[in-house]
């Protein structure tokens, strides 16, 4: 928040590490023959420890990366909801699947556990992410290495506590503090069976790069821009408040933000009065203020990163709708007022290249055609969100859309009980829902003859 130490970790060391993937290796094979009931009531009791934590977990939070105080526990909340409906799915998920039967044979596909899953974990939403892989990994069998971004590492300490707290036998949860160049050798190892990373399209092209010439999986979360378009029959009152919340909750700091919007032309004028309306209502200050409802940035170079990107538009005939002195904190290192721009194009990186920071871009469209055009220029594809009554319209539209998922009259939402998945530049895998569970673990088919 200050630019302060906060903390300090040694890294581990090669030989740690190599013991810390012997033990996960070994923990892994007594866990998968755990029943799966059994399996998920440890789980249950991981997440009731984390959850008793709440608290201090939530001023760590803040501490860490700068989220108001105020925003925080929602994130253990969201934890919570997230992995207790993991753990529900599970025994669905993980249940054999049985042809039509055959006089003679008795055939079924059943899922195994992949065996050591290493999760590589960003610091935006530190514990949000985190459990999209970790929980799902472990019911389904597999043991989970954790490495948590160098941004939150109490994040990681405490989902180490939870474990033990419950009772999950040693091994089959581990944490580590590392460089990139030793995860690198992490992905480059035998032993390590299954890579799940969250973050940007650099750090994704990374992984795949350390994972070259191995045959096992990824599931990777990378980039974003994803588009909003509100139609002319759009509910203004509930559009515009929910896409301002949508582009600058968390400092416009999440993988599914808003960052750009279309409004159909004849809506355009007055969803734009609507929308400055609302930011001009977000308060920029010190993030343990309780009435704080907008922080500073994760560093400075963030902040320095989406400065450079908004002036870049405005050079090119963008105009900001935003007075920076509104708001007392503006231009301090990481603190950075909030921005809607206007007059802009897709010749602007703030139309088409990741933002992560509280900027908007809003342009008018003629027609759903021209939406649909603009909302797919683009080298991400995460989520879009359409704003109308006529969800008739908002599913023909949808069809339309090169995206991971499609949202009418809401956004920056994950559903554990839909399948989480990026398109082009965001990504490839998928997290959640009973698909997610299939990435975690492989199909073993059994034909069985009676004789």
């Amino acid at each position: 928040m200050d630019g302060s130490l906060l903390l300090e970790r040694e890294l581990m060391n090669a030989s740690a590490r190599h013991q810390l993937l012997d033990a996960a290796t070994r923990a892994q094979v007594d866990w998968a023959q755990v029943p799966l009931s059994e399996r998920v009531k440890v789980l249950e009791a991981m997440v009731d420890a984390f959850v008793a934590m709440k608290e201090d977990v939530a001023s760590e939070i803040t501490y860490q990366m700068g989220r108001p105080i105020s925003q925080t526990p929602w994130e253990v909340g969201g934890f919570e909801d997230r992995a207790r409906a993991m753990l529900a799915l599970a025994p669905e998920a993980l249940s054999a699947v049985r042809p039509e039967p055959i006089d003679g044979f008795e055939r079924w596909i059943q899922r195994e556990p992949l065996g050591v899953v290493l999760t590589l974990a960003p610091w935006n939403y530190p514990y949000l992410c985190a459990v999209n892989a970790l929980v799902p990994a472990l019911a389904a069998g597999n043991s989970v290495v954790l490495k948590h971004s160098s941004q939150t590492p109490l994040c990681a300490e405490r989902l180490q506590q939870a474990a033990d707290a419950a009772g999950l036998p040693h091994g089959v949860f581990q944490t580590l503090h590392c460089s990139h160049s030793a995860v690198a050798q992490l992905i480059g190892d035998a032993r390590v069976n299954f890579v799940t990373f969250t973050g940007s399209v650099d750090g994704g092209v990374a992984v795949s790069r350390a994972a070259s010439g191995r045959f096992m999986g990824l599931g990777l979360e990378l980039g974003g821009k994803d588009p909003a378009y509100v139609l002319a029959d759009a509910d203004l009152d509930h559009a515009a408040p929910n896409l301002v919340e949508g582009a600058f909750f968390n400092s416009g700091q999440s993988c599914c933000g808003i960052e750009r919007i279309y409004v159909h032309e004849s809506r355009f004028d007055e969803f734009v009065e609507r929308y400055v309306a609302g930011v001009l209502a977000y308060k920029l200050g010190n993030p343990l203020d309780l009435s704080t409802d907008l922080g500073p940035l994760v560093r400075p170079s963030a902040a320095a990163h989406v400065r450079q990107q908004t002036m870049q538009a405005i050079a090119k005939g963008a105009r900001a709708l935003i007075d920076s002195e509104h708001f007392s904190e503006a231009d301090q290192g990481a603190y950075l007022a909030p921005q809607v721009v206007i007059d802009v194009d897709h010749s602007m990186e703030i139309m088409r290249e990741e933002t992560f920071g509280p900027v908007v871009g809003i342009m008018p469209v003629s027609d759903d055609a021209e939406a649909v055009r603009l909302m797919n220029d683009s080298r991400y594809g995460l989520t879009a969100s359409l704003w109308t009554p006529d969800l008739s319209a908002a599913q023909t539209i949808g069809q339309r859309l090169e995206t991971g998922t499609v949202f009418a009259n809401r956004c920056d939402y994950l559903d554990p009980y839909l399948a989480w998945v990026g398109v082009k530049d965001s990504g490839y895998g998928c997290t959640l829902s009973r698909v997610g569970y299939e990435q975690l673990t492989r199909p073993k088919s059994f034909h069985l003859r009676r004789v």
